[in-house]
């Protein structure tokens, strides 16, 4: 039978890891960005299948997402978002935690809650880039298990889902003003 523990941060809370973060940010100026990304990568590496509480190890996945974000060369992030996830794995790249990863069950609780920060703030960046993967897989599965497929090739594709979904919705309106009666524009 499992446990549900649950807890709020407070405003309090949330400085004290902004804060954390900020000197993460400060002392990673000085890594190379694919250092930082080894860094956090190495973390993951670390944790075996039972290494840790189930609700650290989805949080770690959202970790291995934002790696993948910036090494997916089809993605092509823009460098301005490949900086706010850089700044993001920062956080990893520093060799003290609050909670020291040796203690079991709680040693990767602080990892954890700094992931789900970061993920908040990184939503939108997240959101499209999943939406990108899915994407990738449909056009794979559809065209070819070794189709490329860009961003652009996305970006193009999601314009025009967009522009299609636009013109059902005016065609849907027109009909209903043609009903009425209302019609300022041909």
């Amino acid at each position: 039978m499992g446990l549900r523990v649950t807890f709020e941060l407070d405003d309090n809370d949330l400085r004290h890891f902004r804060l954390i973060m900020q000197q993460a940010r400060t002392t990673a100026a000085r890594i190379a960005p694919e250092d930082i990304v080894a860094t956090a990568e190495e973390l993951l590496s670390s944790i075996g299948p039972d290494g840790a509480p189930t609700f650290v190890t989805e949080r770690l996945q959202k970790l291995r997402l934002l790696i993948s974000m910036l090494k997916d060369i089809e993605w092509r992030l823009p460098q301005a978002e490949a900086n706010r996830v850089l700044n993001a794995l920062a956080y990893f790249a520093e060799p003290e935690d609050l909670i020291p990863d040796s203690i079991p069950g709680l040693g990767f609780l602080d990892d954890a809650i700094m992931i789900e920060l970061i993920c908040r703030e990184l939503k939108h960046e997240i959101e499209a880039y999943q939406d990108f993967c899915d994407y990738r897989t449909r056009t794979r599965r559809d065209s070819g298990r070794n189709t490329r497929v860009s961003r652009d090739d996305w970006l193009e594709n999601r314009r025009a889902e967009l522009q299609s979904r636009m013109r059902r919705r005016k065609r849907k309106e027109l009909a209903g003003k043609a009903r009425s009666g209302i019609r300022l524009l041909r």
